[in-house]
């Protein structure tokens, strides 16, 4: 049986920064310099988390994506944006917390913003479901994104969820219907749209917002069909294996930019994003200020006709010669499937 790795692979990181921590207490309260002391202890730090986070295995990543300390949502906003007014509600049934939308301005561009959020504590967490947005999260997500699209404005989306809330409520109202209609109507918006993967990006829950222009993620985020574990049950009975579904799914960053099922990386402080917020902000910020003007600048009709493309390649791979021969009767001369 598969054994679960926790998140053992921090524990020497977990111990420099107690230690870090322990001799800034004890230089403060006696007043003595240990300046010197702690900016070694600093440096090794920093080296052992490049080092343990250069070779993680999937598996540890989503456990990195799934940390409770990684900044969501709501953090990030006003580290990288400014001017945020939220707007609410899907005019039909209810607001959904877990889905948070708003105008914003980054570095003086206007932009609507549309992210998932899970929460920081546990009464916050039990209202936004953990990230796992109702059928009215995606509702007002489309209203608000048709609204941009009728004031002119980019569309940036923040994905992190493991899925869409599966309550009985949620099917009563459309759960399924909901996501699907936010799909056609995002592949035909016309105004550009930039996602983003910020942790998890879990099965259509993540996809209810993710169809745009361009897809990137955070070194340490997920983008996947299914969870590992809900791959392992099925595969194996036994959620225990979720380790070896992790690797076989292909469902960090690394693997799905090599698939071209995303566009960009977007790379991470030393440790994680948990342990850098600011810096971590940074780097998304640094990134949209890269990536969305060509967007913008692109003509409306272009910009369509490319995502239609980019989104209809999405599923095509081509055999090797050594592969085609071995079902040479069941392929087309082309060798060219699209699953």
């Amino acid at each position: 049986m598969a054994k679960h790795l926790g998140v053992d692979f921090e524990r020497p990181l977990i111990e420099l920064e107690t230690r870090i921590e322990e001799l800034k207490r004890f230089a403060q309260k006696h007043n003595v310099d240990l300046s010197e002391e702690i900016s070694v202890l600093e440096k090794k730090l920093l080296d052992e988390a490049e080092a343990i986070y250069s070779r993680l295995s999937p598996w540890e990543r989503v456990l990195v994506a799934r940390n409770q300390k990684r900044p969501q949502t709501r953090d990030y906003i006003p580290l990288i944006f400014s001017d945020f007014v939220e707007l609410h509600g899907d005019k039909l049934y209810a607001d959904d917390p877990a889905i948070v939308t708003g105008f914003a301005t980054i570095e003086g561009r206007k932009v609507f913003f549309i992210g998932q959020h899970k929460g920081r504590t546990l009464e916050e967490r039990e209202v936004c479901r953990y990230g796992c947005p109702n059928p009215e999260g995606y509702r007002k997500a489309l209203a608000k994104m048709r609204l941009a699209e009728k004031l002119g404005l980019p569309i940036i989306s923040f994905v992190d969820t493991k899925g869409a809330w599966c309550g009985i409520g949620a099917e009563e109202r459309g759960q399924s219907l909901a996501i699907a209609t936010n799909l056609e109507a995002m592949a035909v918006l016309r105004t550009p749209i930039l996602c983003i993967v910020i942790g998890e990006g879990g099965s259509g829950g993540a996809l209810g917002i993710a169809v745009g222009d361009k897809l990137a993620i955070m070194e340490n985020a997920y983008f996947s069909v299914i969870s590992p574990e809900g791959c392992a049950a099925i595969l194996w009975r036994d959620a225990s294996y979720a380790p070896q579904a992790a690797a076989a799914l292909k469902m960090c960053a690394h693997d799905l930019h090599e698939l071209g099922l995303v566009d960009d990386i977007i790379p991470e402080p030393p440790g994680g994003a948990h342990r850098s917020p600011k810096a971590a902000a940074q780097a998304l910020k640094d990134y949209i200020l890269r990536a969305l003007p060509p967007l913008v600048e692109t003509p409306l009709d272009t910009l369509l006709e490319r995502r239609y493309a980019r989104l209809r390649s999405y599923g095509v791979y081509r055999e090797s010669a050594a592969d085609a021969s071995d079902a040479r009767e069941d392929n087309p001369p082309s060798r060219q499937k699209t699953g």
